[in-house]
C-alpha cells in the first residue's frame, strides 16, 4: 500500500507511476477526494466535540445555581446526533479512501523497464544457450555430456505426449474425478517430484535460509495484506462458510507471519525458505496450456522470502534471483532471465525478474521462476515494522520461487529426453536413486 502522505504531498508522482504502468490516473483524484472529505468531517466532529464540552461545563454551572438546563440539554442532544451522523459519514469516507488505496499499485523501482507486453521485457542474460528465439543455440551436450539427443537444436517430443504414454501420469482420470488441470503423478515421476523438493530445500538451507512448512490457508485480512486481492481473487480458492482461503504460494503465509508485529533491527534480514502445495484457479488462463502439467490447479513449490531493511532490499533481490539461477544451473536446464516490463507487473511488485527455461518441444522459453521486490507495500498493509533507534520503519519484503515442481519436471522431461527414455539430471541422482526413466 502507498503511504497516503505521499499522495497528499506529491500526487503527480503517483500519477506518473500509474502512467509508467499504463494505468488510469483517475484513482489518485478519487482517493484524494475521499481523503479530503474524511479530514474535513473529522475537523467538524472535533469542533462539535469541543462545543459539546463547553455546553457540558455550562450545564454544570447552571445545575450548581439550580437554574433551568432544559434548553442546553436539548442543544447537547442535537450536537450528539450531528456527531453520530458525521461519524458514520467519516467512517464511510475512510473506507472508500482505503479501499481505493489498497488498489493503488506499488511505486516502481528506477530500473524497472517502462514498456508493455511480455515479449518486450528485456533479456538480462542467458545460460546454456548462445542466442535466443529462433537463432542458433549452443549444444546442450556441453552441459550434459553423454546425451544421445541434442534437444536444444532439434524439436523434442512434448511432455504431454510422454506422460500418459509411458505411465508417468494420468491426466484423463484426474479430469474425471477433479476436472481439468489436475493430474495423478505415477511411478518414477512421483520420486522425481519429491527429489526436486528436497534438492531445492537443501540448496537453500545451506545458504542460510530457515526452512518453514506454512499453513495452507489464510484469513482474508492476511491474504489481502500480501496480495492485490481485487485482481488476485480470481486465482484463489475460497473455503465456503469460513474466513479462509487456500494459499497460492508459500510467499503469502510467510510474509503474513509477522502481521501487526514490530521486529528488532538486529534480527534483519530474516530469510525463509518455504515448502508447500500451491492452489490456483487459473481462471484467467482459459485456453492456455490446457494439456499436461505445466499450468495446473495444484502443485508443489519451494519459495524464498526475505524481510530486510529498506536500504538492503535491492541487493537481496539479486541474491534471490541468483539462488534460483543456481538451482537451474545445477539441474543444467538452459534458461534466460527477464526484467519484466512495467505494464506486465502486478500491483504488489515494484520490480520483477522471471527465469524462463527453454522448452524444446514448444521451441520457446517458458516461465518457471518469478522474483519480486515489493518494497514496503506488503509491510504497510500488514503493519510489519522494525525499530530503528527511537523510530519505527516498515520493512521491505522480497520473494522468489526457488523451484516449482511441475514446471521444472516439464523442463527436465523435454530437455533430458533421449530416444529410449529421460535422463535424470546428475545433481538429482543422489535424491532419486536412479539416473534414467526408461520408455521400454
Amino acid at each position: 500500500m502507498i503511504d497516503i502522505k505521499l499522495l497528499r504531498s506529491n500526487p503527480e508522482m503517483v500519477k506518473e507511476n500509474l502512467r509508467r504502468r499504463f494505468e488510469d490516473t483517475g484513482i489518485v483524484d478519487e482517493i484524494l477526494e475521499y481523503d479530503m472529505l474524511w479530514r474535513r468531517t473529522l475537523k467538524d466532529i472535533e469542533s462539535l466535540r469541543h462545543l459539546r464540552n463547553q455546553k457540558s461545563l455550562e450545564i454544570g454551572k447552571l445545575v450548581k445555581k439550580e437554574k433551568d438546563v432544559g434548553p442546553l440539554k436539548e442543544e447537547m442532544r442535537n450536537i450528539n446526533t450531528k456527531i453520530k451522523t458525521l461519524e458514520v459519514d467519516m467512517e464511510n469516507y475512510k473506507n472508500m479512501r482505503d479501499t481505493l488505496l489498497m488498489r493503488l499499485p506499488n511505486m516502481l523501482m528506477e530500473d524497472t523497464p517502462i514498456c508493455e507486453g511480455e515479449e518486450n521485457s528485456p533479456v538480462l542474460r542467458t545460460w546454456g544457450v548462445a542466442k535466443v528465439l529462433g537463432e542458433m543455440v549452443e549444444s546442450f551436450k556441453k552441459h550434459a555430456p553423454g546425451m544421445k539427443y541434442n534437444v536444444i537444436t532439434q524439436r523434442a517430443t512434448s511432455h504431454v505426449d510422454i506422460l500418459e504414454k509411458y505411465d508417468l501420469a494420468d491426466i484423463s482420470r484426474a479430469a474425471k474425478v477433479a476436472g481439468a488441470r489436475f493430474y495423478y503423478l505415477k511411478n518414477q515421476l512421483v520420486l522425481l517430484e519429491l527429489s526436486l523438493l528436497r534438492f531445492a530445500l537443501d540448496k537453500m538451507v545451506k545458504k542460510g535460509y530457515v526452512p518453514v512448512s506454512p499453513p495452507l490457508m489464510l484469513r482474508h485480512t492476511a491474504m489481502e495484506g500480501v496480495t492485490d486481492f481485487s485482481a488476485f481473487e480470481e486465482m484463489i480458492y475460497k473455503i465456503e462458510g469460513e474466513d479462509l482461503y487456500m494459499i497460492a504460494t508459500a510467499e503469502h503465509p510467510l510474509v503474513a507471519m509477522y502481521m501487526n508485529e514490530i521486529l528488532d533491527e538486529r534480527d534483519l534480514p530474516i530469510k525463509y525458505v518455504g515448502v508447500s502445495p500451491c492452489f490456483r484457479k487459473e481462471a484467467g488462463a482459459h485456453g492456455k496450456d490446457t494439456k499436461g502439467i505445466f499450468r495446473v490447479h495444484n502443485f508443489y513449490k519451494v519459495e524464498q522470502v526475505i524481510f530486510s531493511k529498506p536500504e538492503d532490499s535491492p541487493k537481496f533481490m539479486e541474491e534471490l534471483i541468483d539462488n534460483a539461477e543456481d538451482i537451474m544451473r545445477a539441474l543444467k536446464l538452459p534458461y534466460r532471465v527477464i526484467n519484466i516490463c512495467s505494464g506486465e507487473l502486478g500491483a504488489v511488485a515494484a520490480k520483477k525478474y522471471d527465469i524462463e527455461v527453454w522448452m524444446p518441444a514448444q521451441q520457446k522459453f517458458r516461465e518457471v521462476v518469478s522474483c519480486s521486490n515489493c518494497l514496503e507495500y506488503q509491510a504497510r498493509r500488514l503493519k510489519i515494522r522494525y525499530r530503528k533507534g527511537n523510530e519505527l520503519q516498515y520493512v521491505h519484503t522480497l520473494n522468489s520461487t526457488a523451484l516449482a515442481t511441475t514446471r521444472t519436471m516439464v523442463g527436465i522431461i523435454e530437455n533430458y529426453q533421449e530416444e529410449d527414455g529421460i535422463r535424470i539430471p546428475e545433481a538429482l541422482v543422489p535424491y532419486t536413486g536412479f539416473d534414467f526413466i526408461s520408455f521400454s
